[in-house]
């Protein structure tokens, strides 16, 4: 096994400590002396964010400055400051650059959208994530989960991360849409994978909106996904006005709550709306728990005794039955193995605002238009909260671990904007582990490469090739 080096987090600054350079009336951090821009010709090419994210927390602290052109960015990794940013000064915030990129795939859905249609979006989704029907699809993420375990067979090589994609793709279509995709669920998933492939190119390349239609490969490639995806939701919003009786579940929510009774309803403005909110709950509901899914199947292999802890818990807590939503609260060591997984490779690797107005921080005074960028990946392996934060220990979640900070951790984000769908990924997350563990052991595939890719999540940038073995 070949695993790319990961360092930790500096330990922060006392407050008092924090330096300052003053630049006219601002009050900036300290940080690159060039524009980041001047660094693409020289020996220090930042071009991967987390170790850009990781040389400012070494070489600067927990808050550093860099530009980007005339852009400004501050990189924050104290809780108390990212607590100042998420809620305390929410209101002066809008997502960044990254996020209104994401647009030309999500549109104005729930995660891109802005101010009142944000709150309404999360207004008509909020009684779908209700902790008492969340309770309720319990039984098909169990199902589901022992569907695709019933496909494997002993010795079998599979790439883990396309499995559990699978498996929450299938999981969120049925608990939040009323669909069983089968067949479907490949096609989407290519899409989305070849969307993902371009992910950095779409991001970095200037205009890229401006750019959508201009004939070049990776346009067309883009296109291409992005309508077959357009096409699968197309006809799953078409199938369920023409053909089913009303469900109970999201879907329902959301063409009720525009007004859609048939399919003469949907028109284009309509149906794009739709559109965008769908895509958005499905890369949102199914992406994060995969991948927390492959990483904590890499991170048990790699750490036996917490494997074999876990094991011993669900065979006490379950006696060889599938687990039920009742069993969640009983499964403590498995949703403590879940935390740690998340701690160390979490799905939304990094967050970021830019400031409307100018605004203090602690002790800097920055100007409107400043990106804010924060990082769960760097949080996450902070020292002073973490010690030997390289070292996988779910014992750090247990009850009689030493209390932290909330924005010590936080993978699921905070305030406002925090996932709606934390409680249903939880629970998720713990019964397909109760689950597959039961029936198998997954090993690593002998020198296969192990990296995270930080795009809109982080995935491993090999996939995570895995030998299935009976349990």
């Amino acid at each position: 096994m070949a695993t790319d080096r990961i360092t930790p987090a500096r330990a922060v600054y006392p407050p008092s400590e924090y330096p300052v350079k003053v630049r006219g009336k601002y009050r900036f951090p300290p940080g690159l002396d060039h524009n980041l821009i001047w660094y693409a010709f020289r020996k220090f090419r930042p071009q991967d964010p987390i170790y850009l994210f990781d040389h400012l927390v070494q070489a600067y602290g927990p808050v550093a400055h860099y530009r980007i052109g005339p852009e400004h960015i501050v990189f924050i990794n104290d809780p108390e400051l990212i607590r100042e940013v998420l809620i305390v000064q929410n209101d002066n915030f809008t997502k960044e650059r990254t996020v209104q990129r994401s647009k030309m795939v999500l549109g104005e859905g729930m995660i891109t959208a802005e101010g009142s249609k944000h709150r309404e979006q999360r207004r008509v989704a909020q009684p779908a994530f209700h902790r008492r029907r969340i309770s309720a699809y319990g039984e098909i993420m169990v199902r589901e989960a022992v569907a695709l375990q019933e496909q494997w067979r002993p010795g079998a090589q599979l790439d883990i991360s396309q499995e559990m994609m699978a498996l929450t793709l299938e999981i969120v279509s049925q608990t939040l849409f009323g669909v069983k995709l089968n067949a479907e669920v490949r096609e989407i998933l290519a899409a989305i994978n070849q969307i993902m492939d371009l992910y950095h190119f779409l991001v970095v390349l200037p205009a890229a909106e401006a750019l959508v239609n201009f004939p070049m490969p990776q346009m067309h490639r883009f296109r291409k996904a992005r309508a077959r995806l357009d096409t699968v939701i197309q006809r799953m919003l078409e199938n369920r006005l023409r053909f089913d009786q009303p469900h109970d579940d999201l879907l329902q929510m959301m063409l009720e709550g525009a007004g859609v009774d048939a399919v003469a309803d949907l028109s284009p403005e309509i149906a794009s709306s739709l559109r965008d909110q769908v895509i958005t709950i499905f890369l949102a509901g199914y992406e994060t728990v995969a991948n927390a899914m492959t990483w904590t199947w890499y991170l048990l292999c790699q750490n036996p005794e917490a494997e074999r802890r876990m094991r011993e818990e669900i065979d006490k807590v379950l006696n060889g039955r599938l687990p039920t939503v009742e069993d969640v609260p009983q499964l403590k060591y498995v949703e403590s193995v879940m935390a740690e997984s998340m701690r160390l490779y979490p799905p939304a690797w990094a967050m970021g605002r830019k400031a409307q107005n100018d605004f203090e921080l602690g002790p800097y005074y920055l100007p409107r238009g400043s990106t804010m960028l924060m990082s769960q990946w760097i949080a996450h392996r902070n020292p002073k909260y973490f010690p030997d934060p390289l070292r996988f220990d779910p014992e750090r979640f247990s009850p009689a671990a030493s209390p932290r900070p909330k924005f010590a951790y936080f993978p699921f984000g905070a305030g406002p904007r925090q996932c709606i769908g934390e409680a249903f990924a939880w629970m998720e997350g713990v019964l397909i582990l109760a689950t597959i563990a039961q029936k198998w052991c997954l090993r690593l595939v002998p020198g296969h490469r192990v990296k995270p890719q930080p795009l809109i999540t982080l995935r491993p940038k090999y996939g995570m090739q895995m030998i299935v073995e009976p349990q």
